[in-house]
C-alpha cells in the first residue's frame, strides 16, 4: 500500500508553469494521495478548480476536499441569479478505495495583521483499506509562528488520539437508517508541517528525544516514517525557495500511529519533481 503527500502550491512548478499533469504523473502508482494548498477561484492559476482537474487525473480514486479558507471574490447578482464567486483553500485526500466518512479539522489560528494568516486545517477521510479500515489526514499548518504551529499540533493529537472517543463524522447512525463507521485507531498523517527536523514543534509531535534511548515508540507520539527508516539527514529537504534554489528546508512529513510501525517498509521524498515548490513525500505500508 503506497501513500503520498505533496503540496502542490495550487499546481504552479518552479518554473512558474501551472501544469496539474506533472503533478499527478508524480504521484502515479500512490494507492492514497494527501494534497495540501488545493484551490478554486484562485486568480494565480486561472481561477481553475483543481479538485476537479485531479479527480479528473484520477479516475480510479475516490476524493475528499475540505477548505478551512474559504473567503467571497465577487459574487453578484447576474439575470436576477445569484452566482457566488469564492476563493478555496484546502486539503484533498484521493484514495484508491472508498472513503466511509471524511470531516474537516480546522486547527487553531490567531489573527495577524502583516503577513498573510489563513485559516488551516486538516480533511481527514476514513477509507475501507484491504486490511481493515484506516484514518488518513491531509494537513497544512501554519507557515509563520511556531507557536501557532504547536497550538495547532497539540489539537489535532487530540482528535487523532481521541478519535475512538470522539467518533469522527457520525455516531449512532443507525438513528438515520445508516451503517455504523468503524473506529479504528490506526492513523496516517501527511502534509506540509512548515516545521525542521527536531524543532519544539516537531518534538511536540513526535515526541522528544531522549539522551540515552532515542525517541521510543510511545502510543502518543505519531511515527515520522523517514526518520524511523533513518532517512532523514540534514541534507534532507522537501521544499525549495523559488528565487533561490540553494535555499532548500524539510517542511512535509509521513507520520503514522506507532501501530502501524511494524507495517512500514520504505519511504522516500521525490527529488526530481519539479511540479510545486515543494516535493511529494510517500512512503509504502506491507
Amino acid at each position: 500500500m503506497r501513500f503520498a503527500s505533496y503540496n502542490i502550491q495550487y499546481g504552479i512548478g518552479l518554473d512558474g508553469q501551472f501544469d496539474p499533469e506533472r503533478i499527478a504523473a508524480s504521484l502515479d502508482g500512490a494507492d492514497i494521495i494527501a494534497l495540501q494548498e488545493v484551490t478554486r477561484g484562485f486568480h494565480r492559476n486561472g481561477h481553475v478548480d483543481l479538485v476537479a482537474r485531479f479527480e479528473a487525473l484520477f479516475p480510479g480514486h475516490f476524493a475528499a476536499f475540505h477548505a478551512p479558507c474559504d473567503i467571497d471574490i465577487g459574487s453578484t447578482v447576474e439575470d436576477g441569479r445569484a452566482v457566488s464567486r469564492r476563493f478555496q483553500f484546502g486539503n484533498t485526500i484521493l484514495s484508491r478505495w472508498p472513503i466511509l466518512s471524511t470531516r474537516m479539522i480546522s486547527l487553531p489560528r490567531t489573527r495577524t495583521i502583516s503577513p498573510m494568516n489563513l485559516q488551516r486545517g486538516a480533511t481527514e477521510a476514513l477509507i475501507a483499506a484491504p486490511d481493515g479500515p484506516l484514518r488518513v489526514y491531509s494537513v497544512h499548518l501554519d507557515h509563520v509562528l511556531p507557536a501557532e504551529r504547536i497550538a495547532q499540533i497539540r489539537f489535532l493529537k487530540e482528535r487523532l488520539l481521541g478519535y475512538t472517543l470522539e467518533g469522527g463524522g457520525i455516531t449512532g447512525a443507525a438513528d438515520f437508517g445508516l451503517a455504523e463507521p468503524p473506529h479504528p485507531e490506526d492513523f496516517v498523517v501527511m502534509g506540509d508541517f512548515n516545521m525542521e527536523p527536531e524543532t519544539p514543534e516537531y518534538c511536540e509531535m513526535a515526541g522528544a528525544r531522549d539522551a540515552y534511548y532515542g525517541r521510543s515508540l510511545r502510543v502518543e507520539n505519531p511515527v515520522d516514517t523517514l526518520a524511523h527508516l533513518g532517512r532523514l539527514t540534514p541534507e534532507s529537504y522537501s521544499w525549495v525557495h523559488p528565487d533561490n534554489p540553494q535555499k532548500r528546508m524539510h517542511l512535509d512529513y509521513c507520520f503514522i500511529s506507532a501501530g502501524l510501525v511494524p507495517r512500514l517498509k520504505d519511504a522516500w521524498t521525490d527529488y526530481d519533481a519539479k511540479g510545486s515548490d515543494h516535493l511529494p513525500i510517500g512512503f509504502e505500508l506491507e
